[in-house]
């Protein structure tokens, strides 16, 4: 229930559309229920069912009382006038016109209030998918190494589609269907007391079963949900991984494993669909069975001259309760398949609940400026339980260079996520002009800091939007520069449409040199303090390295620099070179010191040598 609570709370600020929502509703309802109502003065006037006695009293207009006996004799007044004036056959076209208003009028209420309800709906659906959104941007670094992103990406999608079609999709049958249930049966009370005591002490019956039965599909609905989630995972694995996948042959092993989940999620929704389809015959099944009963409980009371109805008032009261058990039976599929949405919405709250380990203080510092240094201060750092950093301390001079080199896995990654506050230390702290960074805004920070990693991370845009990533008002000159200083302003001019060439998914479009120049433009044109470089031309050809680290040079130029290094020959000019082995430093200095003496920097120089 407070799952469900929670989803209608994104409709607050649409209550504006309530009370219209209502009106259509309960009109659309009354002039439903007006449709079977003109039955019973068609069986007496037309078909001479009531006694003349009782028809005499409608010869004469009432006089005005706020009662529904008024109503109805005014009414039939009126219908008695007609069928006098134009006879039985002019009154029975007569009630047919009214029916076919009344009809229309219904129908058109119900459009109305289905258009407000979509309104609302969609809204409400943006709010979740936008509030699932932002907390995912919102979330730390290390919140995506333990999650698996084809999990995120169906709890974005899949399960706020399911939300969509089961619970916001049902707030239409949590409001008029009911509405719908309590009108017709003070209608049936008016006509029969105890006729309709009877059919309420068996709706009861119905209602357990279908509560038993919804109660068991939101466990499935999870099951579901999660293999959904794992099945979109394996997708854009396979799809990122092709090239792998074809080099070694493993069209097979995907092949299996895809057919193993996807034969889990079609068993989990087999189980679901024998439990969702069975509420709705079990509801007709008793509905029929009800209205079986009463036709032999009130028949035999009518044919007994015990009843208080009429033959008339009691098939009209047979086919007003026979309109009961559509709704009931709305009901109650609604009710199966709210147990799926909210399996999903507690899938997607639990991402909304997630706090991220990095946020602001209470009252942050907004930094403008980038005036001294970078400092670590006996920094140690570990992934669960696992030490990655043990007390690493250095100073990062402002338009100073310092480089990080060592065997992979020594955590120099590590220290570099720790200055854009992409993690916190978990002993120490870093510090920019003194200030912890755990006390200055982070947005502020980020301001100060360009970063260019190994993998170009590029987005299927047009170049321009890509250099341009982040930030507005950017005119095409400042990108053109941009892009002459990171050397990618001449094979841009060789793509088809220049700059608003669009360079596919992740820059499939363009080389690794192109690609990894396009993001040091990107760098360039935001014009930050402090560079990260996190080995950079690693993965490049020789022709690709030599314009990248031209272009780095350039990048580098009268800036604060934090470089990882795989290839030493590109950090030898260097102000500092710390070489990082198992979360520790292990010696430090100018590359022309470190040569010099025996030990890793050296051993690592000598192999790249050779």
């Amino acid at each position: 229930m407070n799952t469900y609570l929670r989803i209608l709370s994104y409709a607050r600020p649409y209550r504006r559309y309530f009370p219209i929502y209502v009106l259509y509703t309960i009109l659309a309802i009354v002039f439903g229920l007006l449709n079977f109502t003109l039955l019973k003065p068609l069986f007496d006037v037309i078909f001479e069912q009531a006694p003349q006695a009782d028809m005499s009293k409608y010869l004469n207009k009432p006089d005005f009382t706020f009662t529904i006996d008024y109503f109805l004799t005014l009414f039939n007044f009126y219908f008695h006038q007609i069928s006098e004036a134009y006879g039985k056959f002019g009154t029975l076209v007569y009630v047919c016109i009214i029916i076919v208003i009344s009809v229309f009028l219904a129908n058109l209420f119900t459009y109305l209030s289905g258009v407000v309800l979509a309104k609302v709906r969609a809204e409400v659906i943006k709010k979740m998918r936008m509030s699932i959104f932002e907390q995912v941007s919102r979330m730390h670094i290390g919140y995506f190494s333990n999650e698996r992103k084809g999990d995120l990406m169906s709890k974005m999608t899949n399960d706020i589609q399911e939300v969509e079609n089961s619970i916001v999709q049902s707030l239409r049958v949590v409001f008029k269907e009911p509405v719908t249930i309590i009108l017709y049966f003070a209608v049936l009370f008016f006509m029969s007391v105890k006729l309709t005591l009877f059919t309420i002490l068996v709706i009861p019956i119905s209602g357990a079963i279908i509560g038993g039965i919804t109660r068991r599909l939101k466990k499935k609905a999870v099951e579901s949900q999660e293999s959904l989630g794992r099945i979109v995972n394996i997708l854009d694995e396979t799809i990122g991984g092709m090239r792998v996948i074809k080099a070694f042959g493993a069209q097979k092993y995907i092949r299996s494993k895809f057919d193993g989940e996807t034969d889990y999620y079609s068993d989990v929704n087999i189980s679901m669909a024998k439990k969702n389809e069975l509420a709705s015959p079990i509801s007709q099944f008793l509905g029929v069975s009800v209205v079986a009963g009463i036709l032999v409980y009130g028949g035999s009371l009518v044919l007994n001259n015990s009843s208080d109805l009429s033959a008339s008032d009691f098939i009209t009261y047979i086919i007003i309760f026979t309109q009961v058990l559509n709704p009931a039976k709305e009901i109650s599929r609604a009710a199966s398949s709210i147990q799926r949405g909210l399996a999903s919405a507690d899938r997607i709250f639990k991402v909304v609940d997630t706090p991220s380990e990095i946020k602001n203080s209470d009252n942050p510092i907004i930094i403008d400026t980038f005036t001294d240094s970078v400092q670590f201060h006996h920094v140690s750092f570990s992934y669960e339980k696992e030490k990655v950093l043990d007390n690493i301390s250095f100073s990062l001079q402002k338009g100073k260079t310092i480089a990080l080199v060592g065997p992979s896995g020594g955590g120099k990654s590590t220290i570099a996520d720790l200055v854009p506050r992409f993690y916190d230390p978990t002993e120490g702290k870093v510090t920019l002009d003194g200030v912890d960074l755990k006390a200055i805004e982070i947005n502020s920070l980020i301001k100060q800091m360009g970063i260019v990693t190994q993998e170009s991370i590029l987005f299927n845009d047009s170049v321009f939007n890509n250099i341009a990533f982040g930030l507005e008002g950017i005119s095409e000159e400042k990108v053109i520069e941009a892009a002459k200083i990171a050397n990618a302003h001449e094979f841009i001019v060789e793509l088809e449409n220049g700059y608003q060439t669009s360079i596919g998914e992740r820059g499939s479009k363009l080389s690794g040199g192109q690609r990894q120049r396009l993001s040091i433009a990107r760098a360039v044109l935001k014009n930050p303090p402090i560079l990260i470089l996190d080995e950079a031309t690693s993965a490049l050809d020789s022709q690709s390295e030599k314009l990248v680290q031209e272009a780095l040079t350039n990048l580098m130029a009268n800036r604060t620099t934090l470089v990882i290094a795989h290839r030493l020959s590109t950090i030898q000019h260097a102000d500092e070179i710390l070489v990082i082995k198992k979360g520790q430093i292990v010696q430090r200095g100018t590359h022309q010191k470190l040569i010099l003496e025996e030990g890793l920097y050296k051993k690592l120089s000598t192999m790249q040598s050779v």
